[in-house]
């Protein structure tokens, strides 16, 4: 356990049920995004998080202020990159729904803590378990095998899976930079403070792409716009702001074992909702990677690589 976990007795139990919501949040986000593909991905992107800007704002904005009149220099940097990180992570996440089915989006994206794991090895120096190696090497293999399949298949949208599927890893790898940065912040930070200059930096990033890519933030039907706010308040401040507020009581492990519900919740919706049915292939890739994924979350081996 980690400085930045409380202890059992210290845990109120309504945030295990947070978390829980944010995990069905998470699940319904590729399917929200599905809906509002008459709209460009960028343009979804940004609403968004636009929209969560909004919705915060009222709340976060004097919060904000008086705890940022405290803060060291570097901890306003490492807000900045986590907040521009989870930008390009919208950016890049939406994005490959567009060109991949949601099941291979969302399990991919769910490699998230193998790369962790990775950038704990590169950037801290820690030494990787003989287990999470060999995690490493069947999470990739289970990512061409699903790049292989999905490359047979031909999704409802743009239809370049290889794209969407390397757009998706990109997001995980994002995601995994972004969260290890909160998790060194929010030992100093509480969770508004943190939580709504995140958003505001990730906003003003969606916006740059969109902006600089020439992507249209207006004219769209009314329920695109309905459909960003939804995501802005249901898989962004209800499940990305639960993680970051329980990562204060659950150790990141626990979190990221439970974040795992969600391809399987996003794949499920896909089948009933698209008729997006995997192929054996495919099953296999996405069942290769979820094992990867959960072996790194199991009891760690006490044998480390050299």
């Amino acid at each position: 356990m980690t400085g930045l976990d409380a202890g059992p007795d210290e845990r109120p139990a309504w945030v295990l049920w947070l978390v829980m919501a944010g995990v069905l949040c998470f699940a319904g986000s590729a399917i929200l995004v599905r809906y509002a593909s008459a709209a460009p991905g960028l343009a979804v992107a940004a609403l968004r998080t636009s929209f969560a800007i909004g919705m915060l704002a009222p709340f976060g904005t004097r919060k904000t202020l008086r705890a940022w009149a405290g803060l060291g220099r570097k901890d306003i940097w490492l807000i900045t990159l986590a907040g521009a990180l989870l930008g390009v992570h919208f950016v890049t996440w939406i994005s490959s729904i567009y060109y991949t089915s949601v099941a291979s989006a969302a399990v991919l994206v769910s490699t998230g803590p193998i790369f962790m794991a990775l950038f704990g090895f590169l950037f801290l120096k820690e030494r990787l378990s003989r287990r999470t190696t060999i995690a490493i090497f069947v999470a990739v293999g289970g990512s061409i095998v699903l790049a292989m399949a999905d490359s047979q298949s031909h999704p409802p949208i743009d239809g370049n899976p290889m794209l969407g599927n390397a757009l998706a890893l990109f997001a995980a790898i994002v995601w995994a930079l972004y969260l290890l940065i909160g998790r060194v912040v929010r030992r100093r930070v509480d969770w508004l403070p943190y939580v709504f200059p995140l958003y505001l930096v990730a906003g003003i990033t969606t916006v740059l792409f969109a902006v600089g890519s020439g992507t249209p933030l207006t004219g769209y039907p009314v329920y695109i716009y309905g459909l960003c706010a939804a995501m802005a308040l249901l898989p962004q401040i209800l499940g990305h702001g639960s993680f970051n507020y329980a990562v204060k009581f659950y150790p990141a492990a626990f979190l990221g074992l439970v974040s795992l519900l969600e391809p399987i919740g996003a794949a499920a919706l896909g089948v009933l909702l698209f008729d997006e049915i995997p192929g054996g292939m495919a099953v296999v890739g996405m069942v290769m990677i979820l094992i990867a994924v959960g072996s790194t979350l199991a009891k760690p081996d006490p044998t480390p690589t050299a």
